[in-house]
């Protein structure tokens, strides 16, 4: 099996109705600009708040991807 390297980058990824859409909104949008997305971790989960209610549901994702070298 040929070796492999991935990168890691975290995410935060926001949603005004539950932490799980706002990991998948961060995962959404980072698999339309990154190739080989393999892992994802969700490292922390918090919220806004407004008027004393949740406005926003935020997740900071860690996603790990494949790396390719640049020919």
């Amino acid at each position: 099996m040929a070796e492999s390297v991935y990168k890691v980058i975290e995410l935060v990824g926001t949603s005004s109705e539950s932490w799980e859409k706002a990991a998948a909104a961060a995962i959404a949008t980072a698999s339309k600009s990154l190739k080989d997305l393999r892992i994802a971790e969700v490292v922390e989960l918090d919220m806004q708040i407004e008027n004393g209610k949740v406005s926003t549901y935020r997740a900071k994702v860690k996603v790990s991807f494949k790396y390719h070298e640049s020919d």
